[in-house]
């Protein structure tokens, strides 16, 4: 049995995929009737609360400082001194959740968020910041670590929410969980007289050798000798009777003639007594008794069998009469048997919020404020060296708010971080008439060729430089110039300028290609091939002409610029005036060729038609069957010569 379990908790961190380099697989705190285990792994909310509910327990509540204070030891425990430090913070789940479809509640203090193992509302909280208000989707909670202080501080974690996660993506940040186990009661760890070693393994499986309180079915090994090879011993925690846990075994183990008293106090709890011959046994003080066990000590009053329950202390001022008395920030109730707790914040003493723990109270701030001088002072969050956000940050009171620059909008799932607007695609609808060209924080528009930037920097007008104006279709092929078309970067196959040219419009600005997007930096267009070349700059400036060689002066370039405007005019007329003539042309050609098709017609069917003749006024005698010729009456009679 000791095997099979030994071989189960090696495989546990493989299992759960915990570093096996300078950080321990799990640490164990127990007190009270509860134990606590932190775990490394890199788990959702969800998996985590099955592993701890497993072995017979739940994601840890902290309902209280005490609670917290256990929950802290947990952790540090489980990242050793050896373990390099990393410089951010670790997030470990606790038991604190808020299903979908419930809100926040900021009049309570657990914010509408409740406990996994039950228990209904907590006065105790230690929020980070102001849980978020979503009710689209669930939320959990962790505490925070600072991982870059070894070993890591005890002051107890703050308390972060956020997504649960999923096994594909745990959570940002997550280094583990901490599960919770609660029992009927506790063995005191058993008392060593000599060299030895006790390992305890508790009902859920955790495995440990210095434990302040051992769970109620607990099994100790105990291992006597420098190396262990004395034989073991096995003993099983037990309820020898009502709330009364014992190991049933008497006197210090692993007892050593040599050391007798010297090592470990022998095993004592209070005196050790030394025989004459290396034999020692252990005594108690006056006013206490030796128990059962040979070890551990009671008190001889007569209340002994306290029969006050909880924190309750008894007195017994007369003979065999006993009272209960409570102990500071605790009052007897109707029994006079049992402590309650006083809440000391029903007198509201603290400046903002009071937090009452059994016996006393404590005082804290809320979430963006930070304790000074008996009060709660405003944190600056937006101060060098705290500012969480990417760009601006605006101080409130009690938090703050990030905000971007013009052009940016806030993203990341602290709202902290600052992410370019796409002006040509996020807006549904292009800002721009022709180009539109993305650029961090803004935009710039452009135009295709045979067009020009209006003032407004937005609409295209037509260009009184361009050479030849834009026209319908795919423009005439020359060999002395290639087709015109911008560079653009495209969010599809790119397309031949020819697909392009033949979607540019002609009836006053131009349209781009819907499957063309324009991104980053403002490409350049230049004429594939002979003079001049164009380039479409995207920004308010007129596109420029290059005729291959500098001028010498502004008065030629004027006087150039004018010819050009003047033969563009002209051009332009000239195309008109050709393109009129040439849909004359195909009218009259086309009105020819139907009188033609006309004429045909006619001549076909007079042809169709026959002559008139002297015969058409006459009809036919039907004809008759001819008969048989009537003999010739001049036929010569025989023998007469004709």
């Amino acid at each position: 049995m000791a095997t099979s379990t030994g071989m189960s908790l090696l495989l546990l961190p493989l299992l759960l995929g915990w570093p096996g380099t300078g950080a321990t697989a799990e640490a164990v705190v127990c007190a009270g009737t509860a134990c606590y285990t932190a775990h490394r792994g890199k788990l959702s909310a969800d998996e985590a609360q099955l592993n701890c509910s497993t072995n017979g327990g739940n994601l840890a509540t902290v309902k209280s400082a005490e609670e917290a204070q256990r929950v802290q030891e947990a952790l540090v425990q489980l990242l050793r001194p050896e373990e390099p430090p990393t410089a951010r913070m670790g997030k470990f789940w606790i038991g604190l959740q808020r299903e979908k479809g419930k809100c926040l509640d900021t009049s309570l203090p657990l914010k509408g968020f409740s406990w996994i193992g039950g228990g209904g509302h907590s006065p105790y909280t230690n929020w980070q910041k102001e849980p978020k208000s979503t009710c689209i989707s669930k939320r959990c909670v962790s505490l925070l670590l600072d991982l870059s202080l070894q070993p890591p501080t005890s002051r107890l974690s703050k308390w972060a929410e956020g997504p649960c996660g999923n096994p594909a993506s745990p959570g940002s940040n997550i280094e583990g969980f901490i599960c919770k186990f609660s029992f009927k009661g506790m063995c005191r760890p058993l008392a060593l007289g000599g060299p030895g070693q006790v390992t305890y393994t508790t009902p859920f499986q955790a495995t440990s050798s210095s434990l302040e309180a051992v769970p109620f079915g607990s099994m100790a090994t105990v291992a006597c000798g420098e190396k262990g090879k004395e034989g073991n011993n096995y003993f099983l925690c037990k309820e020898k009777e009502a709330d009364v846990f014992d190991w049933g075994t008497s006197g210090p183990l692993c007892v050593s003639s040599n050391l007798s008293c010297s090592f470990n106090n022998g095993g004592c709890q209070q005196d050790c007594f030394e025989g004459g011959d290396g034999s020692f046994r252990c005594g108690c003080r006056p006013g206490f008794r030796l128990l059962d066990d040979l070890v551990s000590c009671a008190s001889r009053n007569p209340c002994s069998s306290n029969p006050c329950r909880g924190v309750g202390l008894m007195l017994s001022p007369l003979g065999k009469s006993y009272r209960c008395h409570c102990p500071p920030g605790y009052q007897l109730d109707s029994s006079e048997l049992d402590c309650s707790d006083v809440d000391e914040c029903q007198a509201f003493p603290c400046a903002q919020e009071c937090i009452n723990i059994p016996g006393s109270f404590r005082c804290a701030c809320w979430v963006g404020y930070e304790p000074g001088e008996g009060t709660c002072w405003d944190l600056d969050e937006c101060a060098p060296g705290r500012n969480p956000c990417a760009q601006a940050c605006t101080n409130t009171k009690g938090s703050f708010h990030c905000s971007c620059k013009e052009g940016y909008m806030v993203t990341g799932e602290d709202d902290t971080q600052c992410q370019d607007v796409d002006e040509c695609i996020d807006q549904g609808a292009s800002p721009c008439e022709g180009l539109c060209f993305n650029v961090p924080g803004s935009f710039h528009c452009g135009c295709l060729p045979g067009w020009e930037l209006a003032p407004n920097g937005v609409s295209c007008i037509l260009s009184h430089t361009s050479p030849e104006p834009p026209t319908e279709g795919p423009p005439p092929q020359r060999e002395d110039r290639g087709s015109i078309a911008p560079s653009v970067v495209t969010s599809s196959p790119p397309r031949d300028s020819e697909d392009i040219s033949e979607e540019a419009p002609t009836m006053g600005r131009p349209s781009l290609p819907s499957n063309i997007l324009i991104n980053h930096a403002p490409p350049e267009t230049v004429v594939s091939s002979g003079p001049p070349s164009i380039r479409v700059e995207p920004s308010t400036s007129h596109p420029t002409t290059t005729t291959g060689h500098a001028e010498s002066g502004d008065g030629d370039l004027m006087a150039k610029q004018n010819e050009d405007s003047t033969n563009g005019q002209k051009l332009l007329l000239f195309y008109i005036l050709g393109t009129v003539v040439a849909i004359l042309l195909v009218l009259a050609l086309a009105l020819g060729l139907l009188v033609y098709r006309k004429r045909k017609v006619k001549k076909a069917e007079k042809k169709e038609k026959k002559t008139p003749s002297a015969a058409d006024s006459y009809s036919w005698v039907p004809g008759r069957a001819e008969s048989r010729a009537m003999e010739n009456e001049y036929r010569p009679t025989p023998g007469t010569d004709c």
